[in-house]
């Protein structure tokens, strides 16, 4: 039987003249589904026609209804436009950047006190004499242990409760708290020579840095276009490696000082962050997505105003908000820990912020982040204070690389494999070549050389991506509660390997020193095939398109080849402007 299909009139295409194709591409092997799809009148479609009777039984599946129904008749699906300069979106960089000034804090924290506990000044209050070592001064492995982790206990415990507090006050408000503990903690600690009120400092010093890495990411995830979301976390990583290059360097001015102000001075750093960061709030909105969550859908309008480029659509976007927290409201109308893993769903993407946070911790990081400057003393490499800020500095130029990368390429799937591979890799020669000829000047040039190509794999292609992962990936109404774990998870990793890098590194105990890779190579090997199989590849999605994959429970494999049918369809207007 001969099939002919009858072309429709010319006025029935007037409507596609605003159809985003690109953006509403509909895949389906049911026609009559296709032709509504599009808006087709009924009478026209190839399915009325007498010739074709078997295809008007054609039945589309739920998932296609859902498709089709976006678009047809009446309705045209929303457009938001991405391609606006960052000149326009000046106030959203601005917001942002305010944003990163918290991780830089925190990479002041780890600069200034890696290097305090190789400083004689320190020493003489804190530590105890030591004629074998290169200062002849050292320190007892417990005291390294707590003051180190306690920062990192403390912010475990701060981004653990995270979502409990997000519940009532907002990303403004908890940033807020964060800068009034940090200046209280810094009293402490310069106004003592007493080891338990430093230790008590470090703790609250701690719960507030856990404050600032976790809602300031949280603001930058919530506000941001998904064009800019990873340049902005990368410059977020970029702030944190500056800050501890900052610290380095002034350690290393002041390492010299033979009394307490060798490390009070860099200590009184930690003043001016909270200061600016403190001020720079008051003129900034509250993250829209927290207050449409919260039902204040005409103040998160106007956060979203105030956030995006002059005359954008913003209604569009904040329905858009709208429409996926009333959806993942239809789960569940409480909001509770337990809901990260009540549905495979949420408990899929729990899982998966949570191990993609952590993947930094698996290379190892922290032990050499936090004691460079005692790691290269001890291995008596020359000069550790200037070749702890050459580390720095080179970490700092392999996230200014990785800038250029993160927007135009993508690919983070295969920049974290790459990355934790590096590193395991250069974890375990180092460990190799400093077992085979311990002391000697040239096993320590090789020690620096290669903990420079460290530093530069994992700042450049691990670090960034790992906080990514972690704040894209959760649910709408859950971000609060899984990112906090996410983050809690990742300051444990760091608080377990600051607390017990000492007893293989100090002399005093085992006494690995760089040995301490043959732990970390094993660990990175497993981190690298976990990202292979189980991460998604999620670069350049909105946080709604993201929502729509897992619910489609797509294999991870199949996330970055994904066309995503947004879910809200918007009554056409008369007289609208369509952004094509």
């Amino acid at each position: 039987m001969r099939v002919s299909w009858r072309l429709p009139p010319p006025e029935s295409f007037r409507h596609l003249r605003d159809f985003p194709s690109a953006d509403t591409h509909v895949k389906t092997s049911c026609p009559s589904v296709a032709w509504a799809a599009v808006g087709m009148p009924e009478d026209h479609s190839p399915s009325s026609s007498s010739s074709l009777p078997s295809l008007t039984a054609c039945r589309p599946s739920p998932r296609q209804q859902r498709r089709a129904e976006v678009v047809k008749g009446r309705k045209t699906m929303a457009v938001i436009r991405d391609d606006e300069t960052m000149r326009q979106h000046w106030r959203c960089f601005v917001a942002c950047g305010l944003m990163v000034l918290s991780p830089f804090q925190y990479g002041i924290d780890f600069g200034l006190i890696g290097g305090l506990q190789a400083m004689p000044g320190f020493l003489m209050i804190y530590g105890h004499p030591a004629p074998d070592t290169p200062t002849g001064w050292n320190i007892s492995t417990v005291r390294q242990q707590l003051i180190t982790s306690l920062m990192t206990l403390g912010a475990f415990v701060s981004s653990g409760t995270a979502g409990l507090v997000a519940a009532r006050l907002g990303r403004k408000a908890c940033l807020w708290l964060a800068c009034l503990g940090c200046v209280v903690s810094n009293v402490i600690m310069m106004a003592t020579t007493d080891i338990n009120a430093l230790y008590i400092g470090r703790l609250l010093n701690g719960l507030a840095n856990g404050y600032f890495m976790t809602f300031s990411q949280l603001f930058i995830q919530e506000s941001s276009p998904a064009k800019y979301r990873g340049l902005f976390l990368t410059a977020f990583q970029f702030c944190t490696s500056f800050g501890t290059l900052i610290g380095t360097i002034v350690d290393w001015a002041t390492a010299g000082r033979p009394d307490k102000s060798s490390y009070l001075i860099p200590l009184g750093l930690i003043y001016v962050i909270p200061f600016f960061l403190g001020v720079g709030l008051l003129f900034i909105p509250e993250s829209p997505r927290w207050l449409i969550l919260k039902g204040k859908l005409e103040e998160g309008r106007k956060s979203l105003e105030w956030l995006r480029p002059t005359g954008a659509h913003v209604d569009i976007e904040v329905a858009e908000i709208k429409a996926a927290i009333d959806k993942e409201r239809e789960i569940g109308s409480q909001v509770s820990v337990l809901d990260m893993f009540r549905n495979p769903v949420d408990r899929r993407r729990t899982v998966l912020a949570v191990c993609g946070v952590t993947l930094q911790a698996a290379t190892g990081s922290m032990f050499i982040i936090s004691y460079k400057a005692y790691f290269f003393t001890m291995a008596r490499v020359a000069n550790p204070f200037a070749m702890g800020c050459v580390l720095s500095a080179i970490g700092l130029v392999a996230i200014i690389l990785n800038s250029l990368i993160v927007i135009r390429y993508g690919r983070r799937r295969v920049l974290l494999m790459g990355g934790l591979t590096i590193c395991g890799i250069l974890q375990l020669i180092v460990a190799v070549v400093y077992d085979k000829n311990p002391g000697a000047k040239a096993t320590g040039e090789v020690l620096v050389a290669l903990s420079c190509l460290y530093m530069m794999s994992y700042n450049g292609m691990v670090a960034t991506y790992a906080w990514l992962s972690g704040g894209e990936l959760p649910s709408q109404r859950l971000r609060s509660y899984t990112f906090g774990l996410a983050a809690a998870v990742a300051f444990f990793a760091a608080w377990l390997t600051t607390f017990t890098a000492p007893y293989f590194i100090n002399p005093n105990s085992l006494n690995w020193g760089p040995r301490y890779g043959y732990i970390w190579f094993p660990s990175s090997i497993v981190a690298a095939l976990w990202v292979y199989f189980f991460l998604p590849e999620v670069q350049g999605r909105t946080l709604e398109e993201i929502d729509e994959m897992f619910e489609e429970r797509l294999p991870a494999r199949k996330f970055r080849g994904y066309t995503c049918v947004r879910r809200l369809a918007m009554d056409e207007k008369p007289g609208a402007q369509h952004e094509e």
